[in-house]
């Protein structure tokens, strides 16, 4: 996401970044890249225009210009600039303490609103809560059977009538939600080409009916500037309480996220950065600053672990690598781990100043996970959890390359990965069985604690 502007501002920074001393030249020169990058972007100019006078006031303050690391000053202007405008923090979703929670999503059709609805039911039934869809979009057939099958692939039971009075089906179930105990329920209405009248009547007396707690608002990541202006129809009608945007993966620009919070005042809650259902995320505006800047984003790529690799598994693998005992069976649960986090590429996406390493490692992504896991997949039980029966004899090699449809040179390559593998965790940590490190708890350290005591979850090196 954001890959043209993350790379023209990074372009831009990087004018200042290095320098000892700044001057107002300098700091003009930089300016003027950045108010091209935010254009290429299609951010409001408007916003550019705010955006860009704040930056140049605060760096050209004497103690900026004269400051000991001016550079880095004027990159973290730009940083809480940028954050500012995608509106400074997180603003979380309303529950009811009580009763049944009611969530109202609107937008244009083609903005991804109905799948979006499958990302975040998904999202908060793995927080607790008890989840009901209700099939309101009753002027695209397609629709209901959309929402059907993303009930069925996340398990959320769907209320639908087929086609008939919206109205009337929200009504009704409003009321087998209350009946069978749903404490949430998210309402798929309907979208049109372009905005009007009877479009945003039947949506005002949907309102009236289901008295939301939200009124989300799904934009098209794609639209551009265009998006903002949009957020700002539906919310002077509606009175919209927040944004998801989606297909941020699919935008070079990024104008959507840069222009709809400053421009129609509106929250965005929820950012989509892919076509799975996994690949909806909280939206954070300092992360997200930090990342088009190159800074990365490890509170994310932290949470993520957290929330996807259990405790166990994590020193599991720790341990078996500084005993030298990870075996080509850890090495594909470590690959299942890895794939619960989402794409190489995207986890790359999280760390700090990737952009370069990941052009140097291009080689390197989610296709060659899958190359690998063959090859693992064409050894017997005994050479899994035994490597140094392939390391010996080529034969095996041979066979495995075959199997995998791959050749041997694969296979050498595979071997002397794992060897790697081991070797830097061993470095990195600096652990034996017998010199605890306050750093990482030791083989035998760990041996010692219950499965299931402690919070949190271990860290693993991938």
């Amino acid at each position: 996401m954001f890959e043209n502007l993350s790379s023209r501002l990074q372009m831009a920074l990087r004018r200042v970044t290095g320098k000892g001393q700044l001057t107002e030249k300098d700091i003009d020169e930089m300016m003027r890249e950045v108010r091209l990058s935010l254009l290429e972007a299609d951010v409001n100019l408007k916003v550019i225009r705010t955006f860009i006078a704040n930056v140049k006031e605060k760096a050209l303050g004497e103690k900026i210009l004269k400051g000991l690391n001016p550079g880095q000053q004027v990159l973290k202007i730009v940083s809480e600039e940028l954050t500012k405008v995608m509106g400074e923090e997180n603003v979380p979703l309303k529950f009811k303490t009580a009763g049944v929670t009611v969530f109202m999503t609107v937008g244009l059709q083609g903005s991804g609103k109905t799948t979006a609805i499958g990302k975040l039911g998904r999202l908060l039934k793995k927080e607790g809560k008890k989840v009901m869809f209700i099939a309101a979009d009753v002027y695209r057939p397609a629709a209901i059977d959309q929402l059907k099958t993303l009930g069925s692939q996340t398990d959320i039971f769907v209320y639908e009538e087929g086609i008939k009075k919206a109205l009337s089906i929200v009504k009704n179930g409003l009321n087998y939600a209350k009946e069978n105990n749903y404490n949430l329920v998210i309402i798929d209405t309907a979208g049109r080409l372009e905005i009007d009248a009877e479009m945003m009547q039947e949506l005002k007396d949907i309102k009236e009916l289901a008295a939301p707690d939200e009124i989300l608002l799904t934009v098209d990541a794609m639209m551009g500037q265009q998006a903002a202006n949009v957020g700002l129809s539906f919310h002077e009608q509606l009175g919209c309480t927040g944004v998801i945007v989606t297909k941020l993966d699919g935008d070079t620009r990024g104008g959507a996220a840069l222009s709809i919070r400053q421009i129609s005042n509106l929250p965005i809650k929820y950012v989509s950065s892919g076509e799975k259902l996994d690949s909806l995320e909280v939206f954070h505006p300092e992360r997200m600053a930090k990342r088009i800047l190159g800074m990365g984003d490890m509170m994310t790529l932290i949470e993520e672990a957290t929330a996807n690799i259990s405790e166990d598994d994590a020193l599991n693998l720790m341990e078996k690598m500084l005993s030298g005992k990870y075996d080509y069976n850890d090495l594909l649960k470590q690959f299942k781990m890895i794939k619960r986090m989402g794409s190489l590429s995207r986890i790359l996406g999280f760390l700090p100043g990737m952009k370069n390493l990941k052009q140097q490692i291009s080689n390197v992504d989610d296709k060659e996970l899958f190359r690998i896991e063959a090859l693992v997949k064409s050894m017997t039980k005994e050479e899994r959890s035994n490597p140094q029966l392939i390391e010996k004899q080529y034969k095996r090699r041979r066979r495995i390359a075959d199997g995998a449809g791959m050749t041997v040179n694969d296979v050498n390559k595979l071997i002397e990965s794992r060897r790697q593998q081991i070797k830097m965790a061993q470095q990195m940590q600096n652990i034996s069985p017998n010199s605890p490190n306050p750093q990482m708890p030791n083989i035998a350290r760990t041996q010692k604690v219950k499965k299931g005591k402690g919070k949190g979850k271990g860290r693993f090196r991938y």
